[in-house]
């Protein structure tokens, strides 16, 4: 597998060979053609598996309470693939693998696949390759991908761009639920989870949420379900996935589900142009028929908005 390239990896993966998954999600992680020529090859192959974003502040227990919710689908006879999006290493660039560490306890059960994502930098918590990175996965024949965030606070809220439903782990004695509402966690989460639900302030803590989510209104006709959890033992983590089934259930017979799909497919085609646009535009202001208007708005002779303006025209 090693040496093979990136189209034959591709089509020994859609073959049903699972041995090519991480070396392809290394291609996507690195990016440049490679990268696009398994996106267009797999993007259309996906048998539409669900995923569900876990997020929430550092230290809420986000990648234990994962590893009890990859324990109980196992025992109900499910596979999974989790894509836990790790800090970057300060050194290297890659991700420090965190999650590994945690989720070892199923490194030997092929129905299990853990791969952990650098952020390289990029603050939402999610890696830039993870839409991706998902279509992959979901070419290999997994039906349910866990997609877990770096936490790194209030822009953990991009997780809910790219997953089906979003699971928001928060732990009483880390602030009200005021706290999590100026954080934007109430807007995206679909489940609440209280995570270490043996503290002492955890009825505090559900009763500001609940008092919160009375104060919002809920047009997609789905109220957030608070389910309590204890992922060191794994008390709660059957109701966990009990709740995320039952908002899979609601987006399916609502609609929502495409719809958030297709959005999510829209944003993603803006992405791409937008990419294009920027490397376009880098193109154009380095041609020598450019130069003048270069060291015009350099000189402060010409405004930038009427420089493009000329740049956009000769582009026309």
């Amino acid at each position: 597998m090693r040496g093979r390239d990136p189209i034959a990896l591709t089509e020994a993966l859609l073959a049903g060979d699972r041995r090519a998954l991480p070396r392809l999600l290394s291609v996507v992680e690195a990016g440049g053609d490679d990268a696009r020529e398994v996106g267009r090859r797999v993007y259309t192959r996906g048998t539409g598996a669900f995923t569900v974003g876990i997020t929430g502040p550092p230290g809420a227990g986000k990648s234990t309470l994962t590893n009890q919710l990859i324990r109980v689908l196992r025992e109900r006879g499910s596979e999974v693939a989790v894509l836990a999006v790790d800090p970057s290493s300060p050194y290297t660039g890659g991700a420090l693998l965190g999650d590994r560490v945690r989720m070892v306890d199923h490194a030997q059960d092929p129905g299990v696949f853990v791969r952990s994502m650098a952020t390289r930098g990029h603050l939402g918590g999610l890696a830039l390759a993870v839409p991706e990175a998902v279509r992959v996965v979901d070419a290999a024949g997994f039906g349910l991908i866990l997609i877990e965030t770096v936490g790194v606070g209030q822009s953990e809220v991009e997780i809910a761009g790219a997953a089906d439903t979003t699971v928001v782990v928060i732990t009483p004695g880390a602030g009200d639920g005021v706290q999590a509402n100026k954080a934007g966690l109430l807007e995206v989460a679909d489940v609440f989870v209280i995570n270490k639900a043996d503290h002492p302030q955890t009825a505090e803590l559900e009763r500001d949420l609940n008092f919160m989510m009375d104060l919002t209104s809920w047009p997609d006709g789905w109220r957030p379900p608070i389910v309590r959890s204890i992922a060191l033992s794994g008390a709660g983590t059957a109701d966990v996935l009990d709740a995320i089934s039952r908002h899979q259930a609601h987006l399916t017979s609502s609609g929502d589900l495409d719809r958030r799909r297709g959005g999510r497919a829209l944003a993603e085609l803006r992405r791409v142009l937008v990419a294009r646009l920027e490397q376009r535009a880098d193109t154009m202001l380095g041609e020598p028929r450019h130069a003048e208007l270069r060291d015009a708005v350099a000189g402060c002779r010409i405004d930038p908005w009427s420089a493009a303006e000329q740049i956009l025209g000769h582009l026309d």
